[in-house]
């Protein structure tokens, strides 16, 4: 299982991860708290659908919501280091998107989503268009940011050898 491999490579760096959700709604934080001692290593979430969450509390600027919306790769970037700084995490990643069916654009289509990763040197983004239902859609930008962590620990690693 993915979760268990990330959390494996956490605990052994002793390297510690915290989570900013709008699209997934919580789904990337159940699916790393369901390996038994991920509060080695997890410590918390915000789920911040509403735009004054991330305003307010993940420290999301206005001008980068009024600039390129709430569904962007900057928006993502400063939910992830935002989170980060707020539970002094090493490491933060969001998701921000259109789960669906509602709430497409020509731009910005249902399955859009964004994740980033950041932490103290280091920030990545990556741009989804996924095709399923408002749930499949859901669980693939889970998927897809448990991935991108498990590639990013992967790089750290050999990096470091």
């Amino acid at each position: 299982m993915i979760e268990e491999e990330i959390g494996d490579t956490l605990r052994k760096e002793g390297l510690s991860i915290s989570t900013a959700e709008s699209c997934t709604g919580g789904l990337l934080s159940h699916s790393i708290t369901n390996v038994s001692g991920s509060s080695d290593y997890y410590k918390g979430g915000v789920v911040a659908y509403y735009n004054e969450v991330k305003k307010k509390i993940l420290h999301v600027a206005e001008e980068t919501i009024e600039e390129n919306g709430v569904v962007s790769a900057d928006c993502a970037l400063e939910m992830a280091k935002g989170v980060r700084k707020l539970l002094d995490a090493d490491i933060g990643i969001a998701t921000t998107g259109i789960a669906g069916p509602t709430g497409g654009t020509p731009d910005k289509p249902v399955g859009l989503v964004y994740i980033a990763l950041a932490t103290k040197d280091y920030v990545y983004h990556e741009k989804h268009i996924f095709q399923g239902d408002r749930e499949g859609n859901k669980c693939e930008a889970a998927d897809a940011a448990l991935e991108m962590l498990k590639e990013y620990l992967k790089r750290a690693r050999s990096s470091e050898r």
